[in-house]
């Protein structure tokens, strides 16, 4: 059987160590993979270092302001004009088990075998000591937030999501033509969980595969709009930074995907800046952004 081909999507930003330690698991797969990496503005040598050791990574150039939405978009778009089988999104920060793109393919394969070829499959990570599960699918909170996510922990089976964080992603063609690339409606948080939206609103599944892809630490509270040590106007100025709930991307996804009573659920991440609401950990859409970037020291 011909093997399939195959774009791994990135972007990363002056975490130099970080990027390399990922691409160095990476490349421990035994599946063949051409690389699509936006390099956004770094000023740590990654670009430099990356061709040095990893000549066949394609690296495209950012200035800087293009954060983890603009640099994907880049990077999924320039591979999505070559019709790639497979292209699997990855954050710089996740560190891939050694079968993990064969377990990820396979999984689509068996969906495909039994007619869910439209299909993208989340990959889940774990805390490298802990053990504890800490990214991949998630599913519709059964409380009235229509919409709060709540992330679902990988058992021994396939299971249906309803969107997802975009760590460790694999997307078919097929679902690249229905829904196509990023929105950069957005910035740097919800174009994950918005595409996943979107891909099921135009008929293709969300799944989780089963068991954990390989490891990715869970990011701190501390110093961002729901850390209850800061004040309330440092929470406000923080909830408004492009790494919080910026107004526009905002206003966006709750008229999308929040239904007609979507300015209710607007107002929800504002108001609890204001309180200090701390119950966010198991919400994708109110917790700590997965792909916030972490400087190398």
């Amino acid at each position: 059987m011909e093997q399939p081909t195959l774009a791994v999507i990135m972007t990363c930003h002056n975490r130099r160590n970080t990027t390399l330690a990922c691409l160095q698991a990476l490349y421990q797969q035994t599946n063949h993979f051409d690389v699509y990496l936006t390099d956004d503005g770094s000023t740590d040598g990654t670009a430099e270092l990356i061709k040095a050791e990893y000549p066949n990574v394609k690296i495209l150039q950012g200035d800087g302001n293009l954060f983890w939405v603009g640099g994907m978009h880049l990077a999924f778009g320039e591979a999505i004009k070559n019709e790639y089988d497979y292209y699997l999104w990855l954050n710089d920060d996740t560190f891939l088990a050694a079968d993990a793109l064969e377990k990820l393919l396979q999984v689509h394969q068996n969906l495909a075998a039994q007619g869910y070829e439209q299909s993208i499959v989340v990959g889940s990570t774990q805390d490298p000591i802990t053990k504890q599960a800490t990214y991949g699918g998630a599913v519709k909170s059964k409380k009235w937030y229509s919409n709060k996510f709540e992330f679902l922990e990988p058992t021994s089976d396939v299971q249906k999501c309803d969107a997802m964080y975009g760590n460790c992603v694999l997307i078919p063609h097929s679902v690249t033509l229905k829904v196509g690339n990023i929105d950069t409606a957005f910035i740097h948080s919800l174009g994950d969980l918005d595409y996943a939206l979107r891909a099921r609103k135009l008929g293709c599944h969300v799944w989780a595969a089963p068991g954990y892809i390989g490891t990715c630490n869970k990011n701190s509270f501390r110093n961002s709009w729901v850390d209850t040590n800061l004040t309330v106007l440092e929470r406000l100025r923080k909830i408004l930074q492009i790494k919080g709930f910026p107004l526009q991307p905002w206003t966006t996804f709750c008229s999308r995907h929040s239904g007609p009573f979507w300015v209710f659920y607007w107002f929800l991440p504002y108001i609890r800046a204001i309180i200090g609401y701390k119950n966010l950990a198991t919400s994708p859409t109110f917790s700590e952004d997965p792909k916030e970037p972490k400087p190398e020291v």
